[in-house]
């Protein structure tokens, strides 16, 4: 699947000093000092496209490009993978409530999503898959899962055994009376008659009539569930374990948690990631932002009417990822102005044309707070600094490439 144009990444001088990377592992529950080789894969849930790109999806996206970014700056050569949900029960449902066929209503909200990332200067990823040209992949991943004998049948559908897989539980630290308490809103079907375990899920959905499926001679005719599409494209793409996995706070239960069980089960191993790092949640009004709400800030709707893309992202990059946020008009007022403030500080060390020793000092503590679990409200305060004396234009550069924010 084509992804989106990658906006050019400026080369920074090396940092000889550079200390690890720390983030937040759901897994672990701490802030930890990432133990990375130099090729690092990173797999970040995509978008299911029944619906435009609100602000939680861009926080989400913005996150993990600045993860992208610090890495590379690091000196890491960073594999980034990302999914889209292009076949999937909500996507049908809101085709059908429209009167619109779901290819159509897919490849639509697919294009507003890459002209919102390409706007929002993302990085695109090394890998783009969709579902629907991953289906041999996925239904190789089945057939090794029916092979180690990790799955059962019900009524021609496929389920994982929860029962035979000790680690499930691991990645959220969740109890099982709390995932009981979200499962069914989050795509899981607990209630059906004759499952082994309410949590049991789903990996292949034999055909019904009226809905999508494709042939498989392993498998019979049917379509995949949600969560073995990113166990597979992952493991294809980025081998098992990879060191990233990430995506909102909302994936991870049941999404990542069943990914990881999946993925342990197929490939007979004791880790998916090596880390999990999760983006929190945008609210609205005192409510999460959610496309089944329908309480959207669309990013779409704000470049439409006249907003500085880079002014949107400063609102992302203001807020720590790990931290919920409620959106605010006045959010986006305060990010064009400190934007409006940047750029003249970078016009104005740009005429001066000259270095010092101050660029270098500024450029350690962007990166000090960047690689400590991801700083940007800190990182955003150092540039604020900067802009009061605007003494070196190289700064801009660093803006730039740590931060994607074009000065």
């Amino acid at each position: 699947m084509k992804s989106w144009p990658s906006p050019p990444l400026p080369v920074l001088p090396p940092d000889p000093a550079a200390g690890p990377l720390r983030v937040h592992d759901t897994a672990r529950a701490e802030i930890v000092a990432l133990d990375l080789p130099r090729r690092v894969g990173m797999y970040v849930c995509g978008i299911t496209p029944y619906d435009a790109t609100h602000l939680g999806h861009a926080a989400t996206y913005v996150t993990f490009d600045l993860l992208g970014r610090v890495l590379r700056d690091a000196g890491h050569e960073v594999t980034y993978v990302q999914n889209v949900t292009d076949v999937d029960d909500p996507l049908l449902e809101r085709a059908a409530r429209d009167g619109i066929a779901w290819q159509d209503l897919a490849t639509r909200e697919i294009q507003l999503f890459r002209d919102d990332m390409t706007a929002l200067r993302v990085l695109a990823p090394d890998h783009y898959r969709g579902v629907v040209e991953s289906l041999s992949v996925i239904e190789s991943a089945v057939t090794a899962l029916v092979a180690a004998g990790a799955t059962y049948a019900l009524d021609g559908d496929l389920y994982l055994d929860l029962a035979q897989r000790p680690d499930f539980g691991s990645v959220s630290g969740w109890s099982r009376e709390h995932m009981l308490e979200v499962f069914a809103d989050r795509g899981g079907d607990p209630d059906r008659p004759g499952k082994r375990d309410p949590l049991d899920p789903l990996l292949w959905l034999a055909a019904r009539p009226g809905e999508p499926s494709w042939p498989s001679d392993r498998l019979g005719s049917g379509r995949p569930g949600w969560h073995i599409e990113c166990t597979a494209i992952a493991a294809e793409l980025l081998g098992i374990p990879f060191a990233i996995q990430g995506g909102g706070q909302d994936l991870i239960f049941p999404h990542h948690e069943m990914s990881a069980v999946q993925g342990t089960a197929m490939c007979g191993c004791a880790t998916f990631a090596q880390a999990y790092v999760h983006q929190a949640m945008v609210g609205l009004d005192g409510a999460k932002m959610s496309k089944s709400k329908g309480n959207l800030v669309l990013v779409s709707r704000l470049r439409a009417d006249g907003h500085d893309p880079m002014a949107i992202r400063l609102v992302l990059l203001a807020q720590h990822y790990r931290e919920p946020w409620d959106w605010q008009a006045e959010l986006l007022d305060q990010a064009t102005a400190r934007l409006q403030r940047w750029r003249q500080a970078a016009a104005a060390a740009a005429s001066a044309g000259r270095a010092t020793a101050d660029a270098e000092s500024v450029l350690q503590q962007l990166r000090q707070r960047l690689r400590n679990d991801l700083d940007t409200p800190g990182a955003l305060a150092v540039i604020d600094r900067w802009a009061d004396d605007a003494s070196d234009g190289m700064v801009a550069q660093a803006v730039d490439a740590l931060l994607g924010v074009r000065l």
